[in-house]
C-alpha cells in the first residue's frame, strides 16, 4: 500500500518553507517538492532589507537557506522533484513527478510567480547590474541617481511614484501617449517634478558600461521608428508578472491573469488544496506576504484533515 502524506507542499520559497515549518510543527506527515534550489524568485535578490528581524539585511539565498533549515529542525522533509502532473479533485490527491508519484490528504501549491521580461538584448547580462524587476526590494540602491521605469499598468505607476521618492530622477517609459494604470496613480505622477515621460517608445535593448554595469538603455518610438539612447543608473521592469499556475490550470479557479483565486485563507476551489505565496491572487507580493499566506495554509489544512478524522 502506497504511503499517503498528510501534505504535499510543492514549491520551496518562503511560503512553501513556512508551510513545511508549521506542518512539521502541527506534527503533520509533509514533504516538500522542489525542482532547483530553496527559494524562488527570492534566492535570486541580492540584499532583502524589508524582511523583520534583520536589521542589517540579508541576501536572499542566505535567507532561503535559514528558512530550509529551520523547517527540517523540527522534521520537515525536502525532496527535489519536478512536479509533471497533478490530479487535485482526487482522494488522495496524486502528484507525479520526476522521482516517482506522491499521494497526499492535502497539497500546497507555492510554486511563484516570475517577472515578465522584456526580451531585449542584454537584459539577461545586466539583471542585477542595473536591470531590476521590483523597485520595492531594490529602489533604495538608487538614492539620488537616475532611473528608468519601463510599462504603463498600475504596477509601473506605483513602482514610479515610490522611486521618485528616492532617485534624483524617474524617467517613465511607456509604449502608448498616456497610463494604463488606474486614474488614482496619474496625479501623483504629473505632479512630481522629477518624473518625465517617454511617451510612445518601447525599449530596444540595454547597454553596458565599462564596468560591466548598466550605462544605458536604446528607445524606439513606435510611431516615427527614430531610435535613440537615454543613460541611466538603473532600469526598473514593471510590465507584470506570470504565475506559475500551469500545474492547476482546469482544475483549480485561476483570474484573468492566470493567478489561482485565493483569499486570506489560502483555500482554492477544491477542498484540501491551498495557494500561497506569489501564485494566489493577493494585492503585495513580498517575501512577508508568502510567509503569512504558509502559516495560513496550514492552519486550514489542520482544520480540513480533522474534519476528515485525520
Amino acid at each position: 500500500m502506497e504511503h499517503i502524506h498528510d501534505m504535499v507542499i510543492i514549491g520551496g520559497g518562503p511560503g512553501g518553507y513556512t508551510a513545511a515549518l508549521y506542518a512539521a510543527r502541527a506534527g503533520l506527515d509533509a514533504v516538500l517538492l522542489e525542482a532547483l534550489a530553496p527559494g524562488g524568485q527570492m534566492a535570486l535578490s541580492h540584499q532583502i532589507d524589508n524582511y523583520p528581524g534583520f536589521e542589517e539585511g540579508i541576501d536572499g539565498y542566505s535567507l532561503a537557506v535559514k528558512m530550509q533549515r529551520e523547517a527540517e529542525r523540527f522534521g520537515a522533509r525536502t525532496k527535489l522533484a519536478q512536479v509533471l502532473r497533478a490530479d487535485l479533485s482526487a482522494d488522495p490527491k496524486v502528484l507525479d513527478t520526476s522521482e516517482g508519484t506522491f499521494l497526499a490528504r492535502t497539497v500546497v501549491l507555492a510554486t511563484g510567480a516570475s517577472p515578465r521580461e522584456l526580451g531585449v538584448p542584454g537584459e539577461q547580462e545586466l539583471t542585477g547590474r542595473g536591470v531590476h524587476y521590483c523597485a520595492d526590494c531594490d529602489g533604495m540602491f538608487y538614492k539620488g541617481k537616475t532611473v528608468v521605469v519601463v510599462g504603463g499598468g498600475n504596477t509601473a505607476a506605483q513602482d514610479a511614484a515610490l522611486l521618485s521618492r528616492i532617485a534624483r530622477k524617474v524617467i517613465l517609459v511607456h509604449r502608448r501617449d498616456t497610463l494604463r494604470a488606474t486614474k488614482i496613480y496619474h496625479q501623483p505622477l504629473m505632479e512630481a517634478d522629477n518624473v518625465e515621460f517617454r511617451w510612445n517608445s518601447v525599449v530596444e535593448g540595454f547597454e553596458q558600461g565599462a564596468d560591466g554595469g548598466l550605462a544605458g538603455v536604446r528607445l524606439r518610438d513606435v510611431n516615427t521608428g527614430a531610435q535613440s539612447s537615454l543613460d541611466c543608473d538603473g532600469v526598473f521592469v514593471s510590465i507584470g508578472r506570470k504565475p506559475a499556475s500551469d500545474l492547476a490550470r482546469g482544475q483549480l479557479e485561476l483570474d484573468e491573469s492566470g493567478y489561482l483565486v485565493a483569499d486570506e485563507s489560502t483555500k482554492t476551489s477544491i477542498p484540501g488544496v491551498y495557494a500561497v505565496g506569489d501564485v494566489r491572487t493577493k494585492q503585495v507580493r513580498q517575501v512577508v506576504t508568502a510567509v503569512s499566506d504558509g502559516a495560513a495554509a496550514v492552519h486550514a489544512a489542520e482544520e480540513y484533515l480533522a474534519q476528515r478524522g485525520h
